[in-house]
């Protein structure tokens, strides 16, 4: 089912940019900017509780652990060391254009729901940057920029679901997104798993956009892959992917059926646009159908939005 829904193109960029500067300069607090499209739907993380800023490492691991929903403000780059957990109903948003998590820690969402992080510079990390695990649900990880980690960008795993990953950059990085951590969780992941990505940027990463085991339907629509030096998309291990109007621009392989030691999954390809890449493979079938109403633009222009509004500062 397909509908005209609003999308934050070049000119929803600029109003929304427009109206967080205005509360801003009017002495207001600044919440989560917009609404997640997708899987992650309704996804509303603190709401209107109370803000709180923080400008230390240690100041947000208190914030984020604690009960109750709240929103909290991130303002500079601050620092902490290894996985954090973030509890339900947070919204933790970065002020400005260079806010964010620096120094070896990351984002532990773990049995957690009702979660926004957004407008993040997350680099550095010694583990993943991202941790999405144990059935966590209704998560949105919107306009951030994604830089250098030990291990994933962003991986989703052990059945969460009901995610949405939109507006994000990642660059200089290899192992960027998991989505199902192994083989052998069937028990677990079957039923679940289900993420919508679109309007991310992949600048010069290598693989994983996203790696996918047992979710079905997963949405990958609408991004930019450029200069991917490994492969785009991976379907695995049970899967079913809809790979829709992305724009693959000197990209290895644009689209990869199994990885590594895991067994080919389901992968639909449509609309898609290849410039100097290697094809989608893809089954044709196997793919369940997408149960919310959205619009895909055309992947030249969702390339053109994707470079003008993704990533950390295009927001606020």
């Amino acid at each position: 089912m397909r509908k005209t829904v609003v999308r934050r193109g070049l000119a929803g960029i600029a109003a929304v940019a427009a109206a967080s500067a205005l509360t801003m300069a009017s002495g207001g607090v600044a919440h989560a900017v917009g609404t997640p499209t997708g899987f992650g739907a309704g996804t509303t993380g603190g709401g209107n509780a109370a803000v709180t800023t923080v400008t230390t490492g240690s100041a947000l691991v208190s914030a984020m652990k604690a009960s109750g929903a709240a929103v909290i403000r991130v303002q500079g780059m601050v620092s902490f060391t290894g996985m954090q957990d973030v509890a339900s109903n947070k919204t933790i948003i970065g002020v400005g254009a260079s806010s964010g998590i620096q120094g070896g820690g990351g984002l532990d969402i773990d049995g957690a729901t009702n979660v926004i992080i957004q407008n993040l510079n997350l680099k550095g990390g010694s583990d993943d940057l991202i941790n999405v695990q144990d059935s966590s649900t209704k998560i949105w990880i919107d306009h951030n920029t994604f830089n250098d980690s030990a291990d994933g960008a962003l991986d989703i795993k052990r059945g969460s679901d009901f995610i949405t990953v939109s507006f994000n950059k990642f660059q200089n990085h290899d192992k960027t997104m998991l989505l199902g951590h192994s083989d052998d969780n069937g028990s677990q992941d079957r039923g679940h798993l289900r993420v919508t990505y679109h309007h991310n940027w992949f600048a010069g990463t290598t693989q994983r956009h996203p790696r996918v085991r047992f979710g079905n339907p997963v949405h990958v629509y609408n991004n930019y892959y450029q200069g991917v030096t490994s492969y785009g998309v991976a379907s695995t291990m049970e899967a079913g992917v809809l790979v829709e109007a992305n724009y693959f621009e000197n990209t290895n392989r644009a689209c990869d059926l199994g990885q590594g030691d895991s067994p080919a999954g389901n992968l639909v390809q449509r609309n898609n646009t290849l410039v100097g890449s290697g094809a989608c493979a893809n089954t044709g079938t196997g793919v369940n159908a997408i149960p919310y109403s959205y619009t895909a633009e055309s992947a030249s222009a969702a390339r053109t939005n994707v470079i003008n509004g993704a990533g950390a500062g295009k927001i606020a």
